[in-house]
C-alpha cells in the first residue's frame, strides 16, 4: 500500500511539473512603501493553490521569473487590500506600472490585454457600485428620497449597462469575461451565466478555475432538475378537477396507459386560442394510437369556457376547471405562471417534456408514434 501511495504521489508531482509554465513579471509601483507582494492563485471559496513572495525594491520596482501550475487566473496582491487580477499564460512576459495610492484606478498592464481589459471593467464596476452604495446609504436614513435618487442615478445605471454590453461584445470568447460572472450568478441567471462561462472556456481552456466553475454549474443544474417536480422522467403530479358538467371529476392518473398532453389554457388567452387548431390536428392524427389531451382551463366564467371549447372544436372528452382562474389548484400545483403551458406525459404517468407547442410538439409526437 505504501509503494502504491508513493507511486501515485510521484505521478502527481510529475504531472504537476510537466503542466507548469514559465512566466515573467516586472514593474514599478510608485507612491508606496511596499516591501513585498504576493502572486497567488486561490480557488473560489477554496484553499490556496499557489503562492510566490515577491521582493519590492526601495524605488518600487520588482522583477521575477517563476513557474506557475497552469495557464489560469492569478492575483498579484500588495499590502493592504490592493491587488491586480492577471491572466497568465505560457511564457507570459508582463509589465505592470501602478500608483500605490490607488492601484485599481492608476495602473497599466503591458503585454496582457486580457488582464488590462479586466482592470478596465473593474474600474467601471467600482464606479457604479460607489454610486449605488452612496444612494442606498441616503435612502436608509431618509426613505422619502428613494424616488428622487432612483431618477438621479438611472442615467449612470444605463450607462454602466451599455458599457457592460459593449465589453461583452468586444471580448467574445475571451478570458477577460471572468469579472462578469459575479454579476450573473448561476443561481438566479443561469442562462446568461452559462453563455459567459462557455465563452470563457474557449478563451482559456486549460483554466482549472473555469473547469471547476463548469462542474459547479453542472452539479447545480443536476440538483435543480432533481428538485424540480416537472423534471423529465418524474411522475407528473396527480390532481383531480371538476369536469365541464359541473358534477363529475376527472383525475389525471385515470388516463394512464395513454400519452397525455396536459394543456393549461383559457378562453381569454389569445395565444392559447391560436394554438388550439394545431392541438386539434394532432389529436385527430394520433387519437387512435393512444394519444389524448387533458385541457385545464384557467377561466372563471363557465359560459365563456364552454363556448370556447365548442367554437375551437376541442373534441377530446377531457376538459376540467375549478373556475378559479389563476388561483386554480392544479395550475398552482404545476407552477403555471403563463399560458399556454403544456406537459407531455407518457403512458406510465412520467413527464416527457414541458411547454411544447407547434412544430416542437408535432415533432415530439411524431418521434413517439412514428418510430
Amino acid at each position: 500500500m505504501k509503494t502504491v501511495f508513493l507511486s501515485a504521489l510521484l505521478l502527481f508531482s510529475f504531472l504537476s511539473f510537466s503542466q507548469s509554465v514559465n512566466i515573467s513579471i516586472q514593474g514599478k509601483i510608485v507612491n508606496s512603501n511596499f516591501e513585498e507582494a504576493w502572486l497567488f492563485k486561490r480557488w473560489r471559496n477554496d484553499s490556496l493553490a499557489f503562492q510566490k513572495n515577491i521582493k519590492i525594491n526601495d524605488d518600487g520596482s520588482f522583477s521575477f521569473k517563476t513557474k506557475i501550475p497552469s495557464e489560469d487566473y492569478y492575483t498579484l496582491a500588495f499590502p493592504g487590500d490592493a491587488s491586480i487580477e492577471l491572466v497568465l499564460r505560457k511564457d507570459s512576459d508582463i509589465k505592470i506600472y501602478g500608483d500605490g495610492s490607488n492601484i485599481t484606478k492608476f495602473c497599466n498592464i503591458v503585454n496582457s490585454d486580457e488582464s488590462q481589459q479586466m482592470l478596465f471593467f473593474k474600474r467601471e464596476l467600482n464606479k457604479w457600485r460607489k454610486t449605488l452604495d452612496s444612494a442606498e446609504k441616503i435612502v436608509k436614513t431618509d426613505p422619502s428620497r428613494k424616488q428622487e435618487l432612483t431618477e438621479a442615478i438611472s442615467p449612470k445605471f444605463y450607462s454602466f449597462k451599455q458599457y457592460q454590453q459593449n465589453y461583452v461584445a468586444q471580448n467574445q470568447n475571451s478570458a477577460a469575461l471572468l469579472p462578469l460572472l459575479e454579476l450573473f450568478p448561476m443561481e438566479t441567471q443561469m442562462e446568461t451565466f452559462e453563455i459567459l462561462i462557455n465563452q470563457i472556456k474557449i478563451g482559456i481552456p486549460k483554466s482549472i478555475l473555469i473547469q471547476k466553475e463548469l462542474k459547479k454549474m453542472q452539479d447545480y443544474k443536476t440538483k435543480k432538475a432533481l428538485s424540480n417536480p416537472l423534471a423529465i422522467g418524474k411522475l407528473a403530479p396527480d390532481f383531480e378537477e371538476v369536469c365541464r358538467d359541473g358534477s363529475s371529476k376527472l383525475r389525471l392518473s385515470s388516463l394512464r396507459g395513454k400519452i397525455v398532453l396536459l394543456d393549461f389554457w383559457a378562453s381569454w388567452c389569445a395565444p392559447c386560442r391560436r394554438e388550439n387548431p394545431s392541438v386539434v390536428k394532432l389529436y385527430n392524427k394520433y387519437k387512435n394510437d393512444g394519444f389524448t389531451v387533458l385541457s385545464v382551463s384557467l377561466d372563471s366564467n363557465k359560459d365563456k369556457w364552454l363556448e370556447a371549447i365548442t367554437k375551437d372544436s376541442l373534441i377530446w372528452p377531457n376538459h376540467v376547471s375549478d373556475l378559479g382562474g389563476w388561483r386554480s389548484k392544479s395550475s398552482k400545483l404545476y407552477g403555471v405562471s403563463s399560458i399556454p403551458f403544456t406537459v407531455l406525459i407518457d403512458a406510465e404517468g412520467k413527464i416527457i417534456a414541458t411547454n411544447l407547442r407547434g412544430v416542437a410538439l408535432e415533432n415530439k409526437l411524431s418521434s413517439i408514434f412514428e418510430k
